[in-house]
């Protein structure tokens, strides 16, 4: 048994239940498609109550969308004979992101939803998913207010599935993603009000592959200052910090963060957690996870 008892199971499955029975109703449904846990459960449950020929994925590949995360995206949608729609945002030429104001997240969604709701009407589809979950209600979460303002629709929320319900059902359907580490875009790396870039956009990305084809697998790199003095400080699971810091791989972490161009590398010795960027600030309403 996976994640607890069998009241819990039966729970779960009743949601799951109530998840088909919304999508069955819309007919033809658009799914915003990352590659991350929860799209990818999302729109495996639309193909299986659809089928193909309903369902189109739409994928935003940016600067700040990791190419691993590109490849999956793709790989996947070809082995599931899906129709994907990729498009760039451009996010680095809208200057409310640029600049990573608090609310970053709401002119990222807004910029990235507002295309697929074009890309889809475009398709005619009428009915465009997205897959915050329930968990999601609990942190900052400034991209949310822009998904409700242009009526993308969040069933996985609405059903009331959590992240954890969802790695079960997406385990039991065979997706490789039931025990994928929790990703947020590449841009709540950085202290807001300091600058995103393509640069170091790309050092991130970088960094955090790095650390993962060593064996790290929830980690972030997280960037503080630019040019001479960027700063990159590693969070990576608690019990991963005794090896982190082994002389053979803290050695070649810093080698190698040294050539990606940062000045400077940290560890931080909390460990990962969600949304360590947003400690801060004074969180609003708006909630929404990184």
């Amino acid at each position: 048994m996976l994640f607890g008892s069998d009241r819990y199971m039966k729970t779960t499955e009743k949601k799951y239940e109530f998840l088909k029975d919304e999508i069955r109703k819309m007919g033809r449904v658009g799914i915003a498609f990352s590659s991350g846990v929860d799209s990818t459960f999302l729109l495996n449950t639309s193909l299986e109550v659809l089928g193909k020929e309903n369902v189109i994925a739409f994928t935003g590949i940016s600067a700040s969308f990791p190419e691993r995360e590109k490849r999956e995206a793709k790989a996947f949608c070809k082995e599931k004979g899906v129709k994907q729609i990729c498009f760039d945002p451009e996010m680095l030429k809208d200057a409310q992101f640029v600049v990573n104001p608090t609310d970053r997240c709401y002119h990222c969604k807004s910029n990235i939803f507002g295309k697929i709701k074009e890309l889809a009407g475009e398709n005619g589809i009428s009915h465009i998913l997205e897959g915050s979950n329930a968990d999601d209600k609990s942190d900052y979460r400034p991209g949310f207010k822009a998904i409700q303002e242009l009526g993308i629709e969040s069933p996985l929320m609405t059903v009331g599935l959590t992240k954890d319900e969802i790695r079960m059902l997406s385990k039991a359907q065979g997706l490789y993603t039931w025990d994928k580490p929790a990703y947020a875009c590449l841009a709540s790396r950085f202290v807001y009000g300091e600058t995103i870039d393509k640069n170091r956009l790309e050092m991130t990305d970088r960094a955090e592959q790095l650390l993962i084809d060593l064996g790290f697998k929830q980690v972030r790199v997280r960037v503080h200052g630019m040019g001479k003095n960027t700063v990159a400080r590693i969070e990576t699971e608690p019990d991963e910090i005794a090896r982190i810091v082994r002389d053979d791989i803290r050695n070649e972490i810093y080698t190698k963060f040294k050539e990606y161009g940062f000045a400077y590398v940290a560890l931080d010795m909390k460990g990962y957690r969600m949304g360590s960027m947003n400690e801060t600030i004074k969180i609003s309403d708006n909630k929404s996870g990184e």
